[in-house]
This record gives structure tokens, C-alpha cells and sequence, in this order.
């Protein structure tokens, strides 16, 4: 019998990242989160860079998890739910690209995946309106200021928004 985990790694953004990382860290199969920056073209951003809005960077979530315990597919289902897929450059009261929604895969098989569902979605009308969730390769990803790692485990809180 194979105990081994089948680990997997997926870059997703949704607004802020301290609630994307708190309800992610909330599901059976997800193994570890960590805040951080992705998608710009400034190396080594630092927060209050990337809250310029002129690094190109979204807040993310570099997500690893089980596939055997969760599927991309059903990751992906949860992070629709999580945040709102049909606003660009915003969730809730924050503005800026730094926020948009993105989903940064690490190879063809996620790609498509996240492609389907983000049409399956938009098609059953769950949504209520046009997804404008970019899906692009994953680029370097820059883990963010160690204050921001599980912010709402540091100092308590719920959701930044929805």
C-alpha cells in the first residue's frame, strides 16, 4: 500500500491574501499555504511596493496539497466560492491589480482543469455575471513579510471581504 502523498502546488489570488489563506488552510487535503507576491515584473517586492499597484504583482497564495485528498478540481471549486471571480482589480473594499483574481498553474493538466471550471461555472449561472479570473503559468513567487503568514491565526479576525 502506497502512504505516499501526491503533493501539488497551485498560485492563487483572490483579493487579499489573508483571507484566501485562512479559507484555504480551512480544507481537508490542503497540506500548506503561504502568502506571498507573483505575476510582476519587480524582483523581490516588498509589501509596501507591491500595495503601489505599480509592480504588476497580485497578492497570492502558493497552495500545496494532496491530490489524493483533494482534486485541483474541487480546490479550484472552493477558491470560486471564496472570493468574487467577476470583479477585475477588486474584492470588497480593496482596489488595485495587486488584487485581481488569478489562478497561476504549474503545468498543462491544471491549466485545462482550471480552464473547464472557470467556463462550467460562468455557463450554470452560479456566478451572475462574466469570470475575469486570469489563468496564466506560474512565474516566481515572492513569499511575503513574515507578519502577513497566518495573519488571522497571529491576530485574529475573519475574511478581509465577501
Amino acid at each position: 500500500m502506497n502512504m505516499e502523498n501526491k503533493n501539488e502546488k497551485v498560485i492563487l489570488a483572490g483579493g487579499c491574501f489573508w483571507g484566501v489563506q485562512k479559507s484555504l488552510d480551512d480544507m481537508s487535503g490542503v497540506t500548506k499555504t503561504t502568502v506571498g507576491y507573483t505575476g510582476g515584473e519587480v524582483e523581490v517586492p516588498t509589501y509596501k511596493d507591491v500595495c503601489t499597484g505599480k509592480t504588476g504583482h497580485a497578492e497570492a497564495v502558493l497552495v500545496e496539497f494532496d491530490s489524493e485528498a483533494i482534486s485541483f478540481k474541487d480546490l479550484v471549486g472552493k477558491f470560486w466560492q471564496i472570493h468574487n471571480p467577476t470583479t477585475k482589480d477588486r474584492q470588497g473594499p480593496d482596489v488595485g491589480s495587486q488584487y485581481r483574481s488569478a489562478i497561476f498553474y504549474f503545468n498543462d493538466e491544471q491549466k485545462a482543469t482550471a480552464l473547464a471550471s472557470k467556463k462550467e461555472k460562468e455557463e450554470s449561472g452560479e456566478i451572475g455575471g462574466s469570470i475575469v479570473t486570469e489563468i496564466e503559468p506560474a512565474g516566481e513567487f515572492y513569499p511575503a513579510e513574515d507578519y502577513h503568514q497566518k495573519y488571522f491565526e497571529k491576530n485574529g479576525g475573519g475574511a478581509c471581504h465577501f
